[in-house]
Order: structure tokens, then C-alpha cells, then sequence
């Protein structure tokens, strides 16, 4: 059994069993930092000198020097053969014990290899970087302001445009199907040629907690589409359970007891210039429930670093629906949203690290944006829209499958429900300006959008699902509105959802993801759809045609708006400076988007 598909089950069970759950089974354990504490069971002792690293997957007694992961564990406490305590593990993770056979053994010796393939192919993304058809790449990192002490610790490259890793493997005799499994080759439907999978592209490696290159990420230097292009799924590669920098990132988080998780990984590397080397991401997905569970290794309260955008809102929103049902006592997120739409690159050169310092300590509870997310998506004028409000943060409440928790949620947030909904002044026509304006500025990353046109609203997500490369490019754009329909909004967060998750999508793959999920009967009634397909639209149409409607709808909200802070300043005890100055910023905005739609 001593093969290397053996080896990464055994790893796949010290991954999925928390020492600490099973080593607390037997010893009562006190946390202390990073670490817990307790009587060793292997000796007798008064004073605790037994410890537990649940982040690093050990326990270490400093009396009589016991030492091991989980299964040796299970093993020494429990008095069980090696494979019956493994089978234990295994069961308690969910797992089957797979059966090995020769066939099994030739196919282990098979794979050992893959680890030192992807090294070849980073030492030859390294070297290219440095070679004169590098030099844009280069000069790329050089603006973003990576020097080459950062480019050296994070092993970042260039991939050319000339299939040169094909030929350079297929040089060191990795063969075409080994370079297609690990995703650093394609084959051509056309031609039924092998092709480079990252071309033109910097790259970035992606490695696992023990810094093994296990897949890469490809940032584009222009305007192309995608921006981003990460490793598809591979056996060594599952991009919804790896955090991004975890490897770097493990011990200065013990050290700061903090971690921050970011959008991308570009915004770890800036974080790590500038001296935040605590700093992690998804790998352009949602933030999964894994990766939360990585997280919580390390520090009991992530905080999760969001672009101040509506994409950054929306992305924290869904963590919000990830954590909830596997919060457990000690574990939650808190939350950063940056001023100004900016990211923690573009926020810590134009401030500095004393600036973001400020700026990642003032967290928002994972309570907080719970309520706020309710707060914020529906009006609570009526006593039936507050008996709505009611309803759908108790069933949200209701995911939380731990009950101490979600009693004390449940307590929290009756207490807010009394105190600010509940006992809060009816509305009556004069109030009703003054209470928008008050929820508006509750967060100002969270406020009330105007709704998007409904005909436009079916065009657009009819486009995005005959083109969903399109999402990424108007993802923002469209955020600023709220759909009418429930059941198109729906729709649109699933779409979102969906292609976060992928990184190519083609229209078929869209639509089998949709029907999949039971929104197969909404998208059959999209004429619009039926309309693109028959006439046969190109993109470059679509994409201009969407860009026009969501620029007409932009400017009808800002005259709006304009015409709302004129009819303020005709009025004496509604007239302030706060209106003024955003009078003059609407005119200001009206004339950019004018300027932008005579181009």
C-alpha cells in the first residue's frame, strides 16, 4: 500500500479530520494562541505540557516527547493497528478506504512524477520572464510596483506565444498526455494539435500548503479577455479548496494573529511589498466553504478584504450564505470594504501601510453584515414589508446548523428587530425622504440602487448567457441596479455564480449549468435569447449594444438624481452643502457618460 495514491488519501484525511476535534475526544484542551493545551495522555503529569498545532497537524508533548499527526494519534490513544485507525478516520471525514492493486502501484509510480513536471514548467515560465520575450511581462510588474525580491518569493514568469513550454517539456520527455492532465496543454478540436494552455500571458504559480506547485494563474498585460485565467481542475489541482499564498501566509499569520482574504492574487503580492504578509485569496471563485475551513486553521476570525465596488459587496454577501451554516463556537469572519472602489494594491499606494493598517482593523461583525444585507435588499415602510424583513432573516438565521449559535443569532437579532424596526417611527410622506436617506447612508457600499429597466434587464442576461465571457466585463456595471423581477435577480446571482466558478463557459455549458439548477423554464422564456440565436449576433455588437443600454440607464438615474438635489436646494431647511457638492459631482458624472456615449 505504499504508494503515492495511499499517500495523498492519508493526506486527504489529515486535511478533512481536525487533530483537535479528535485529541479534545480524550484530553480537555485549553487554547492558548495559536496553539492548544493539556495533560499528555501518554504520561502522568500535573502541569500541562502537552500542545496541539491544529494549522500545522501535530501534537508535541515536551514531558515525554510524544509526538505525531491524527493517526498516529488514533493509533497511540485508541491502542489501534495502523489500518483500523485510519479506517476510523477515514469514516469519521466521509471517506472510503480505497483497495490498491498493481495496476493501482504502476499508476502511483506514474503520477510521482506530475510535482516535477509543474516545477519544469515554472523554472521555464522563470527563465522567460528574464529573456527579451519577457520584457513586456517585465515591465508590467515593474508599474504594478514589484521589484525582484517580490517577482523571487513568488516565483512569478512569463509564458510566451510560440508553444515554447510544449516543445521545452516535450524536451525533457513529459509526454503530451502528462502535459494535458496537469492543464499546461490543450488539444486543438481543430487541428487535433497540442497547444500551450497559458499563452501571452505573466504567470503566477499556485502552490499548496507544503509549496508544491500544484497549478498557475495567468494574468493578461492588456485589455484582453479573460483578465485572469487559472489551471482547470487536475488531479494535483482543485482550485475551490486552495487558498492562495496559504504556504507563505501560514506562519506570519500565527505570528499576527490575523489573516486577511482578499479578492486575487495579485492584491496578495502587493499586500506582502508592503510588509501585510498575512494575506490570501480565492482562486476566482466565490469564497468556498473549504477555503473558510483552511482559514480557521490558522485564525479562528479571517478577515475577509473586499474591493469597495458592488462586485466586492456582492462577493462578501455570498460569503455571508457559505459561513453560515458551518459556523461553529470561536469561528466567524469579519469584514473590510475599502473607500473609493479601490483595491488593497491601489489603496496601499495611494495611502500607504499606515493607511490600510487603519483600514483592515476597522472590521464590520459577520453579525453586522447579516443584518445589513437584509436591511439594505427591501424597503420596511409597511408592517408588511417589516413582517417580510422578519421572516427572511429568521430563515437565514435558520442555516446556522449549530444551536448555541444560532440561539444567540436568533437573540441578537430580536433584540435589533425591537429596537429598530419594531419601535421605529411610522413613515409617514414627509418622514419617507429622510428614512431613505438614512438607510442610503448606513454604508454607502450597501445602498439602495435604482432598478434596471426589465426589457433590459432580459436582453442583457439573454446576452450573457449566449456570451458569458461578458459577465466579467459588465459584472459592476450592472451591479448598480437593482433588477425588478425576483425571478430575473435570481437568475443574474446564479449566472454570477456560475461563472466565478468557471473559467471558460461556453453558451451550451451556461445553459446545461442553469438547467441544472433549475432555472431551465426562466431562460426558455427569454425571447431575447431565441432572437440572438437567430440572428446570429456577434460580440462585438452584443458587447456594444449592452454597453449603451446599461450608459442610457446611467445617465436617466443621474438626471434623476440631479433633479432630486435640485428640488433640495429650492427648498430653505433641505438645502446643505452635502447637496451642493453632490449637484456638482452629478454634473459632472452626467457630462463623462455623455462624452463616453459620443465616442
Amino acid at each position: 500500500m505504499e504508494n503515492t495514491d495511499f499517500h495523498r488519501f492519508l493526506d486527504e484525511i489529515r486535511a478533512k479530520v481536525p487533530i483537535a476535534d479528535v485529541v479534545g475526544a480524550r484530553v480537555k484542551l485549553t487554547r492558548k494562541g495559536r496553539e492548544y493545551t493539556g495533560l499528555c495522555p501518554f504520561h502522568n503529569e500535573k502541569t500541562p505540557s502537552f500542545t496541539v498545532n491544529e494549522a500545522k497537524g501535530f501534537y508535541h508533548c515536551f514531558g515525554c516527547g510524544a509526538h505525531g499527526d491524527v493517526i498516529k494519534f488514533e493509533m497511540e490513544a485508541g491502542g489501534l493497528p495502523f489500518m483500523d485507525a485510519v479506517t476510523k478516520l477515514a469514516n469519521k471525514a466521509g471517506l472510503k478506504v480505497p483497495q490498491f492493486s498493481r495496476e493501482n502501484e504502476e499508476e502511483a509510480k506514474h503520477r510521482s512524477s506530475w510535482y516535477e513536471i509543474m516545477e519544469l514548467a515554472a523554472g521555464f515560465f522563470e527563465k522567460n520572464l528574464l529573456l527579451p520575450a519577457g520584457r513586456e511581462a517585465f515591465e508590467y510588474l515593474d508599474r504594478r510596483g514589484f521589484d525582484d525580491a517580490i517577482i523571487k518569493k513568488f516565483r512569478l514568469g512569463f509564458a510566451p506565444d510560440n508553444n515554447g513550454l510544449y516543445a521545452y517539456l516535450s524536451s525533457k520527455n513529459v509526454s503530451e498526455s502528462d502535459m494535458i492532465e496537469l492543464g499546461l496543454a490543450v488539444l486543438s478540436e481543430k487541428n487535433s494539435k497540442v497547444y500551450d494552455f497559458f499563452r501571452n500571458r505573466v504567470i503566477i504559480p499556485i502552490m499548496d500548503k507544503r509549496g508544491r506547485i500544484i497549478g498557475f494563474g495567468g494574468r493578461v498585460m492588456g485589455d484582453e479577455q479573460p483578465k485572469y485565467l487559472n489551471s482547470p481542475e487536475t488531479p494535483i489541482f482543485n482550485k475551490r479548496k486552495v487558498l492562495y499564498n496559504l504556504n507563505y501566509a501560514r506562519d506570519k499569520a500565527y505570528e499576527h494573529k490575523r489573516i486577511i482574504v482578499c479578492e486575487g492574487y495579485m492584491d496578495v503580492i502587493a499586500q506582502s511589498k508592503y510588509g501585510f504578509e498575512y494575506a490570501v485569496a480565492p482562486l476566482g471563485t466565490a469564497l468556498t466553504e473549504d477555503q473558510i475551513q483552511e482559514a480557521w486553521k490558522i485564525c479562528p476570525e479571517p478577515t475577509l478584504c473586499f474591493d469597495g465596488d458592488s462586485a466586492g459587496v456582492r462577493a462578501a454577501i455570498r460569503s455571508v450564505d457559505r459561513v453560515l451554516p458551518i459556523l461553529k463556537p470561536g469561528y466567524s469572519l469579519k469584514y473590510v470594504f475599502l473607500p473609493d472602489k479601490m483595491d488593497p494594491d491601489e489603496f496601499l499606494k495611494a495611502k500607504g501601510a499606515e493607511e490600510y493598517e487603519k483600514a483592515i482593523t476597522n472590521t464590520t461583525p459577520l453579525a453586522d453584515l447579516l443584518w445589513r444585507k437584509n436591511l439594505q435588499s427591501q424597503p420596511i415602510d409597511t408592517p408588511e414589508q417589516k413582517a417580510m424583513f422578519e421572516k427572511n432573516i429568521y430563515e437565514e438565521i435558520g442555516k446556522i446548523t449549530d444551536e448555541k449559535i444560532r440561539g444567540y443569532y436568533l437573540q441578537d437579532m430580536r433584540t435589533r428587530i425591537y429596537n429598530e424596526i419594531r419601535h421605529s417611527q411610522p413613515v409617514s410622506p414627509s418622514t419617507s425622504k429622510s428614512t431613505s436617506v438614512r438607510r442610503k447612508n448606513t454604508n454607502s457600499n450597501l445602498k439602495v440602487k435604482r432598478s434596471l429597466d426589465e426589457n433590459v434587464a432580459r436582453f442583457v442576461l439573454s446576452a450573457f448567457i449566449y456570451y458569458p465571457q461578458l459577465i466579467g466585463e459588465f459584472e459592476e456595471q450592472l451591479g448598480m441596479f437593482e433588477i425588478p423581477s425576483a425571478e430575473l435577480n435570481m437568475l443574474w446571482e446564479k449566472m454570477i455564480e456560475i461563472s466565478h466558478e468557471h473559467d471558460e463557459l461556453s453558451a451550451e455549458s451556461m445553459i446545461n449549468e442553469l438547467n441544472s439548477s433549475n432555472f431551465g423554464k426562466i431562460v426558455l422564456s427569454l425571447w431575447e435569447l431565441k432572437m440572438l440565436k437567430q440572428q446570429n449576433h456577434f460580440i462585438t455588437k452584443v458587447r456594444e449594444e449592452i454597453h449603451n443600454k446599461i450608459l442610457e440607464m446611467q445617465l436617466g438615474q443621474i438626471e434623476k438624481d440631479i433633479k432630486e438635489c435640485l428640488r433640495a436646494m429650492e427648498t430653505a431647511e433641505s438645502f446643505s452643502d452635502d447637496v451642493y457638492e453632490r449637484y456638482e459631482m452629478l454634473k459632472k458624472d452626467r457630462q463623462a457618460l455623455l462624452n463616453e456615449k459620443n465616442i
